[in-house]
């Protein structure tokens, strides 16, 4: 029998956030799908203790293409993607799913996101929506379900098969900026994003993966790509240039204080948009070309 919903949590040494995770989802009734990206810590191990059907990848696929690959490999109705530093509230997939009954229309829907401060999340603005009226990106918090310009990937809803029928996440970017470029073809699609206000996620931002040498550095190389690469695909101006010279000068300026954490910070998003810049591809990059 084809399950109505099933979580797709992408792990890559998670095993620190995957507990709590995985008992919310268990406590809300919804199956787990775990694809784990190679972890080195035990994530998959403990995604299988812990009750979760797991994908072992052989290598870090990135973000996108690792839920690509949960999406291909379940039979599920709907797909709740979530990041595994999100903990949902006991009702939130009900929430969810009943918010998608009610709004046939809408091609991703999302929970409200609760911060570790306690503020709300909603996206005002994004790289890919010049044609928003908001370039501050003033806060906007809605008190109720509506319309929104763009979706945080931490926790959406989706339809699996016309999720699949698109291409899914664009399997170019390993990080970042894959969740705007969805919302952008959804909305390219005429489908609505829908914010579900009744649906309670508290996310622990920037808690999905374990702290290890380098890994800033590899961050923000994939931030400054996935950036100028979003934005070409758009046809919108390439931030590669301003971004390289920014902080190629931000990151000598930091060797000259002596500030190593601020220099690798630096240096890796100068990096990356040197190589979007030169056109490598974040796949070259990652050994996946």
């Amino acid at each position: 029998m084809t399950l109505l919903i099933e979580a797709i949590v992408v792990s890559h040494d998670s095993a620190h956030a995957l507990p709590d995770c995985l008992a919310a989802l268990a406590a809300a009734g919804c199956p787990a799908l775990v694809v784990d990206n190679a972890s080195t810590d035990g994530s998959a191990d403990l995604a299988e203790r812990l009750g979760a059907r797991v994908l072992r990848l052989a290598r870090n696929e990135g973000y996108g293409r690792a839920n690509n690959a949960g999406a291909r490999a379940s039979e599920a109705t709907f797909l709740l993607i979530l990041n595994p530093d999100v903990v949902l509230e006991p009702d939130a997939p009900a929430r969810l799913r009943e918010a998608a009954r009610l709004y046939p229309e809408a091609g991703l829907l999302a929970p409200r996101l609760v911060e570790p401060d306690g503020r709300l999340f909603f996206q005002a603005r994004s790289l890919l929506s010049p044609y928003l009226r908001n370039p501050r990106g003033l806060p906007c918090r809605p008190a109720g379900d509506c319309c929104a310009p763009f979706l945080s990937g931490a926790c959406l809803l989706v339809r699996r098969e016309p999720f699949l029928a698109m291409g899914g996440f664009d399997p170019a970017i390993f990080l970042f900026y894959e969740d705007d470029d969805l919302c952008r073809r959804m909305i390219e699609a005429g489908r609505s994003l829908v914010h579900v206000h009744a649906a309670v996620a508290r996310h622990g931002r920037g808690r999905s993966s374990g702290a290890r040498p380098g890994r800033v550095y590899r961050s923000r190389w994939h931030l400054a790509w996935s950036a100028s690469y979003a934005a070409r695909k758009w046809r919108l101006p390439d931030p590669a240039p301003r971004l390289a010279l920014v902080n190629c000068a931000k990151a000598l300026l930091s060797l000259a204080t002596g500030r190593r954490s601020l220099v690798e910070r630096y240096a890796g998003s100068a990096a990356g948009a040197l190589a979007a810049w030169r056109r490598q591809t974040a796949l070259e990059r990652e050994g996946l070309a």
